[in-house]
């Protein structure tokens, strides 16, 4: 066998062996992806149980206490940080994922 024989042979295995990769890789799922409307919602359902904690929070100290509404006040606006900064690293998490599937994609047309 020549060498030019070997790398023929080795360019056509790598070939079948590309081939049989491609075939066998499973197909992604419709559904896999977070689509803008699930997000939005999310992010909704985010900000408003922050919100609505802080308000209850607030609220059952002030009937404890018998205060007026300072805590009620206080803590909605802390409900409203937090339902804010979850709401963002959502924003976040979907961004990696989004930024990760698109490196992957290249490093899959490279090869």
């Amino acid at each position: 066998m020549t060498d030019d024989d070997q790398k023929q042979r080795m360019a056509q295995l790598e070939a079948k062996i590309t081939a049989a990769k491609k075939a066998k890789a499973p197909k992604p799922r419709a559904d896999a992806d977070i689509s803008g409307g699930e997000l939005a919602w999310r992010m909704v359902i985010e900000m408003v149980s922050g919100l609505g904690i802080g308000f209850g929070i607030g609220y059952g100290l002030d009937s404890l206490l018998g205060t007026i509404p300072i805590f009620l006040v206080l803590f909605t606006l802390l409900g409203l940080v937090a339902g804010v900064k979850v709401m963002l690293r959502s924003a976040k998490e979907v961004q990696e994922k989004q930024m990760s599937a698109s490196i992957q994609a290249e490093k899959d047309e490279r090869d």
